[in-house]
């Protein structure tokens, strides 16, 4: 008797949505990329119960005859690829003719569809179409998946929080809309809208609706390009950042992606910009050649592989550095008022009623035709001065921000006059724009770094012999790492030789070393003993810099003479980025002549006695 047997196509099809259909937001992915790849200007996503109850995308693709409607629940049924050569050419988001089968199988499904002419009408329940009947011609589709895995109770088990639910399902589309800034899109739950975008093909517009003006306002774009990839789109300016990676937006081709090789090019581009345990908001558009990647990894699609990635990160970091590099990135201090100029706005803010404790983010507002209006916040395009209003839970608009879109405009830091310091840790400087603010510690630590990083890469870099050598036990796995690697110590003009059992004794230092020697040569030691494994010299180069730089700089409450602050304003403007410390802490902060007459109520006033 036969033992083995072919499953049928619903069982296969659950066993598929497996990989497939994780959660609902998997659901929300492969509906809207069908709509998009329909050709579709506008996408309505509308959940109930965060799309554990119901999910209904509406679009104005270009739909389906009643024949392809039905097939479309195939599986492996699709309309993207026709033979194996089009797998190395591919245009469109889906193409593995899985995701609408794998989701029926799982759910109960209602699609209406036309392509302009008599639509199509169908259910479907667990994978069994139960309905198909004439539709109106209203050209699109309209699709609804509700009660998502009620015939697979072991997956609705392990369903997350309605709150979890709905926020990876806008976080998805917020990635979705920053892809197509020339679609327009809609995401609501319970009936409150929660992201709504114009189409008007304006990535920092988009980029506005999502994260807000402040963080738009801060965005510098990228571009650049190389014999096989090209990149454009947007970066945070260093001093905006976040504690997760998930707003490092890759998009190849348009396709959402997750490459843990790209997000670590894209940190390490900001080293020593800001700190290394928070991360950069990137919007960055890669396009190449589809044969050059390869799609068909997973069935999500999000993960691929590329050819010639080295080229691919190469230029990546290069566009990111040359951007970041020439911009003046001194924070701004910005004054706020409490006392809206508008009192004719009207807001209306609502909560989820669910147990969604975020508020919706809209507003209705009548404007006139040259001012812009994107989530909490008001713009007026005719100038260059831009109001913000930061609006709270009941409505009321809490404060104002007056700050120009042109403030990171510049391309160097300025030149600044020191005027005193401060509980002998802050020097005041001024020039014609306003005040400025050095962290004397911080900035001295740059000073430091870039020296010590220039002086370590020159292999002709003097040494000084110890009056009393160092010696140095380890334990014997230390001493074996470190035997292994004492070339990297040589290579800096340390004079460093085994001495004994498990120890080794120094007998000459490069010439920029000083303070205490001792203490910074253990400290070196650990650090080579520390990356033995992928050692890399220009980290390892980075590491002792840094360190070097901290343990030389001058302290908080030391005072220094006026000569001296003029010395290190001088040295901190000539430093390649003179903007922050190795550990990525601001160096500088700026208040403009406007800000403090502002404070002491002088604004606004020609002549005060």
């Amino acid at each position: 008797m036969a033992v083995i047997k072919v499953m049928d196509e619903i069982l296969s099809n659950k066993i598929a949505a497996g990989e497939v259909v994780e959660r609902c937001a998997s659901v929300v992915k492969e509906l809207v990329e069908n709509s998009i790849d329909a050709g579709a200007t506008e996408i309505k996503v509308e959940l109930q119960d965060a799309g554990t109850k119901e999910i209904k995308v509406i679009d104005n693709g270009k739909g389906m005859d009643e024949d392809d409607a039905v097939l479309s629940f195939s599986r492996h049924a699709t309309s993207k690829i026709t033979d194996e050569e089009d797998l190395f050419r591919l245009t469109t988001l889906g193409f593995r003719g899985e995701a609408l089968a794998s989701i029926a199988s799982v759910s109960k499904v209602d699609l209406k569809t036309s392509t302009g002419e008599l639509g199509t009408h169908v259910i479907i329940n667990g994978g069994k179409i139960e309905t198909v009947e004439k539709g109106d011609a209203r050209k699109g589709t309209i699709i609804i998946v509700s009660e998502l895995f009620y015939n697979t109770p072991a997956r609705l088990k392990h369903m997350k929080s309605l709150y979890t639910e709905l926020a990876s399902i806008t976080d998805y589309m917020n990635k979705l809309s920053l892809s197509r800034p020339d679609i327009r899109f809609s995401l609501s739950n319970n009936d409150n809208l929660i992201l709504q975008t114009d189409g008007s093909d304006n990535t920092l517009k988009t980029i506005k609706n999502i994260y807000g003006s402040d963080v738009a306002r801060k965005m510098l774009e990228i571009n650049g390009e190389n014999a096989d990839y090209e990149i454009h789109g947007y970066i945070s300016s260093p001093e905006v950042h976040r504690s997760s990676r998930n707003n490092m937006i890759t998009l190849v081709n348009g396709r959402i992606v997750r490459n843990l090789d790209i997000n670590r090019t894209i940190n390490d581009s900001y080293h020593s910009y800001k700190p290394d345990n928070r991360y950069p908001i990137t919007v960055i558009h890669i396009t190449v050649d589809p044969s050059v990647i390869d799609v068909n990894i997973h069935p999500t699609k999000m993960d691929i592989k590329f050819s010639k990635m080295d080229t691919l990160l190469e230029l990546i970091k290069e566009s990111i550095f040359k951007v970041i590099s020439t911009k003046n990135l001194i924070p701004e201090v910005v004054i706020r008022d409490p006392k809206p100029k508008y009192e004719e706005m009207t807001l209306n803010l609502t909560r989820d009623e669910s147990d969604i404790k975020e508020p919706s983010v809209k507003e209705e507002l009548n404007l006139e035709p040259k001012e812009l209006i994107v989530n909490n916040f008001y713009f007026d395009d005719d100038k260059e001065e831009t109001v913000t209003y930061e609006v709270d839970t009941t409505g009321d608009v809490v404060m104002e921000n007056v700050e120009s879109y042109n403030q990171y405009d510049e391309d160097s830091m300025p030149e600044m006059y020191p005027v005193g310091l401060v509980h002998g840790t802050y020097i005041i400087c001024q020039n014609e724009r306003g005040m400025y603010i050095i962290d004397q510690h911080a900035a001295k630590e740059r000073c430091n770094y870039e020296l010590f990083k220039k002086q370590m890469g020159n292999p002709n870099v003097a040494s000084t012999p110890m009056l009393f050598p160092v010696t140095i036990e380890l334990s014997n796995t230390e001493f074996m790492i470190l035997k292994e690697n004492m070339h990297i110590l040589r290579d800096l003009k340390f004079n460093i030789e085994e001495f004994g059992i498990n120890s080794v004794i120094i007998k000459e230092h490069p010439a920029w070393l000083n303070g205490d020697i001792e203490d910074t040569i253990r400290k070196i030691i650990e650090i080579v003993i520390a990356t033995e494994k992928n050692f890399d010299i220009e980290k390892f180069n980075e590491k002792v810099a840094t360190m070097m730089s901290c343990k030389q700089a001058i302290k908080a409450n030391m005072n220094i003479t006026m000569e001296e602050m003029e010395a290190l304003v001088s040295d901190l403007r000539k430093c390649k980025n003179p903007y922050n410390c190795p550990h990525g802490r601001p160096t500088t902060i700026f208040y403009s002549n406007y800000d403090m007459e502002k404070l002491f109520k002088r604004s606004g006033f020609d002549t005060i006695k």
